[in-house]
């Protein structure tokens, strides 16, 4: 099925967290297909925005109408419920429907430690951590689903990061994109009797604004960041995991997805778009041929470690990925024993085998 033309028309949508990334991605394909768009999130014209970014939501909405689309800027802290029930009153009452919630909230980089384990990260930053990251997510789908379930209809998508089963490399991440997987499943089930579909929805590699910056390249010159990760080649725009929203949104029968966790990639071939150059990445394919190699050619260092035992940590508790895992975790030095973990994990994680 193809997402171009108007398939959303007449449809209405709220995207929390449309400043950037897969957010922005997601708010400028649900527009171009056209659907009204409530672009949500902290950082507008005139307010701090976070991250230390410079995007604003008002760019999102100036990117929606040069494409002929149609979008209003709203400054929203989906942490307080008060601004988020205003948001939902307004919904109500200008548009008087919603057809698509999309969580993408996140802005929570800077307060995560990625090198510090669970004995050691500093627990003064936790609460507002899973408010920002997990307990806005919540909220806002208490204030805006009732506009669903009242007409039988619509969709929720909460936008997570990777479609595996396993571990994302630290605590406090992989507890709130786990979660975020589970929100969605657990909506799923209370929608059951209504009209109301519920699923997670993940991107592969995103080209976001701050990628590209870390690269030191643009999207028009991005195969030139390559050279610097080879994983790259197989990245993608934040317009694919956003067409792949309008898909699921123009899709008649996507209550069959529902309380699933689905990739853009994936959906793309399914339903038969690409990204804007054309092209169908398939990152995990390149990620388990890379791992595959670098697993063959023992003994490993430190990057290739890494880099192995990231892939497992994803990958382990999958059934129809066990030839994979299992030679991944002798290239570890690791006694895998199916879904569960040895002690030896941490050891070998380490090096001190």
């Amino acid at each position: 099925m193809a997402t171009g033309g108007q398939s959303l028309a007449g449809q209405v949508a709220v995207v929390a967290g449309a400043t950037r990334g897969a957010g922005r991605g997601i708010a400028r394909a649900l527009g171009e297909a056209g659907a009204f768009v409530y672009c949500t999130g902290r950082s507008a014209l005139g307010h701090a925005k976070g991250m230390d970014r410079p995007e604003t939501l008002d760019e999102t909405v100036a990117l929606i109408e040069k494409a002929g689309g149609r979008a209003v800027a709203l400054r929203v802290d989906h942490i307080c419920q008060e601004e988020v029930a205003s948001l939902a009153a307004r919904v109500r009452s200008e548009a008087g429907r919603l057809d698509v919630l999309v969580n993408s909230i996140w802005g929570a980089d800077p307060m995560i430690d990625w090198g510090r384990r669970f004995w050691e990260i500093d627990l003064a930053r936790v609460h507002a951590y899973l408010d920002q990251t997990l307990i806005s997510h919540v909220t806002t789908n208490r204030y805006l689903a009732p506009l669903m379930v009242e007409a039988d209809h619509g969709l929720i998508i909460e936008v997570i990061d990777g479609h595996f089963a396993g571990y994302r490399c630290h605590l406090l991440y992989d507890l709130v994109k786990s979660s975020l997987a589970r929100l969605a499943y657990g909506m799923a089930m209370e929608l059951t009797r209504t009209g109301v579909t519920a699923l997670a929805l993940s991107p592969g590699f995103l080209r976001s604004e701050a990628v590209l910056d870390h690269f030191g390249v643009s999207e028009e010159n991005w195969r030139d960041a390559i050279a610097k990760d080879p994983y790259f080649a197989e990245s993608e725009t934040p317009l694919l995991v956003g067409r792949a929203a309008v898909a699921l949104a123009a899709d008649g029968c996507a209550g069959r997805k529902a309380g699933l966790v689905h990739f853009a990639s994936d959906l793309a071939r399914e339903y038969g778009f690409t990204d804007v150059d054309g092209r169908v990445p398939d990152f995990p394919r390149l990620f388990d041929a890379q791992v595959t190699q670098i697993a063959a050619r023992p003994p490993l260092d430190e990057q290739a470690r890494f880099l192995v035992w990231a892939r497992y940590c994803q990958i382990h508790r999958d059934p129809a990925r066990r030839a994979l895992a299992l030679q991944l975790a002798n290239a570890l030095g690791l006694e895998d024993q199916g879904p569960g973990l040895m002690p030896a994990v941490a050891r070998a994680r380490s090096g001190s085998e």
